[in-house]
C-alpha cells in the first residue's frame, strides 16, 4: 500500500513560479515521479523548459501567468483537471527594498500585500472551489518561510547590505495561518492545504548572499549551512503525494533546526 502512495503517476499538477529556484526543482522531481506538470510563470525560461521537454515530452507544459495581476478568471481557465496546486511564487515588488522599519510606507506595504498575499489566497480558494465543485480530492501547497513563524534575526544581517523586510514576514505568516483556515473549511471535501516553511536557501544568483551573510547564517543554524533547493522541493513533493493524505493545515518547517532554539 505504501509503495503505491509514494509516487505521482498521472497526477495533474500546477506549479506557480515553476521556473524559480524552488519551483524548478519541484517540477523536475514531480516529472521524474510520473506527474503531468503545468508550469505557471510570468516569464518563460526557454532553456529550462526545453531541457524538460526533451525528456518528458507531453508531460510538461507552460502557460504565462502573473500572480500580481490577480486574474482569477484566467486562473480558472487553466485548471484543466489538476488536483494539486503548488504556489512557489516569490513576493518582490519594485519597491521591495523599502520594507524595512526605517523606510516602509503605506503604499509600499499595500503594494507588497496586493501583489502576493492577496492573489496567493484568492488562487488557493479558486482551486479549492474548483475541486469541491467537481467532487475531487486534492492538495494545495503554499511556500511559506520560517520568517512567517518567528521574527527575523538581525545578527544574520550584520556587515551585509540586507535589512529586515516587514512585508515578507506578513506575507509568509499570512499564508501559514490562512492554510489553517482553509483546512478547517475544506477538509470535509477531502481537500488538503499545507504550507512549507523553509529557512535560508542557497542560491548562486542571489547577490545578497555574500560570504559574510553565509557565514553569519551558518553560524546560527544548528545544521551549520543553508538549505539546498532540492531539500525544500522534496518536502513539497511529499505533500503532493497520497502518502501525506493525513497531513493538512500544517506548517512543515524545513530549516536545519533554526526555529528549534
Amino acid at each position: 500500500m505504501l509503495k503505491n502512495q509514494f509516487n505521482l503517476k498521472n497526477k495533474n499538477i500546477l506549479v506557480l513560479g515553476g521556473f524559480g529556484l524552488i519551483g524548478f526543482e519541484t517540477v523536475q522531481g514531480m516529472l521524474h515521479l510520473g506527474a503531468n506538470v503545468l508550469i505557471l510563470d510570468k516569464i518563460f525560461d526557454k532553456k529550462k523548459f526545453n531541457k524538460l521537454k526533451i525528456e518528458f515530452k507531453k508531460k510538461i507544459s507552460y502557460k504565462k501567468f502573473d500572480l500580481s495581476k490577480n486574474n482569477i478568471k484566467k486562473f480558472n481557465k487553466i485548471l484543466a483537471n489538476s488536483t494539486v496546486y503548488v504556489n512557489c511564487s516569490y513576493p518582490k515588488t519594485s519597491d521591495w527594498n523599502h520594507n524595512s522599519f526605517s523606510r516602509i510606507t503605506d503604499n509600499v506595504l499595500k503594494n507588497s500585500l496586493n501583489d502576493n498575499l492577496v492573489p496567493s489566497i484568492t488562487t488557493a480558494i479558486a482551486f479549492a472551489e474548483y475541486l469541491k465543485k467537481n467532487k475531487k480530492s486534492g492538495s494545495i501547497i503554499q511556500l511559506g518561510s520560517i520568517y512567517g513563524l518567528v521574527g527575523q534575526n538581525p545578527n544574520v544581517y550584520k556587515k551585509t547590505k540586507i535589512l529586515e523586510n516587514n512585508s515578507y514576514t506578513l506575507i509568509k505568516s499570512g499564508l501559514s495561518h490562512f492554510s489553517k483556515q482553509m483546512c478547517s473549511y475544506y477538509s470535509k471535501d477531502k481537500i488538503r492545504i499545507n504550507t512549507v516553511c523553509p529557512g535560508g536557501i542557497k542560491s548562486k544568483k542571489d547577490k545578497n548572499q555574500s560570504k559574510k551573510f553565509i557565514k553569519n547564517y551558518s553560524s546560527i543554524v544548528p545544521i551549520g549551512r543553508l538549505a539546498e533547493p532540492n531539500e525544500i522541493a522534496s518536502c513539497i513533493i511529499f505533500l503532493s503525494m497520497d502518502a501525506s493524505s493525513y497531513i493538512t493545515g500544517s506548517s512543515l518547517i524545513v530549516d536545519g533546526g533554526w526555529t528549534s532554539i
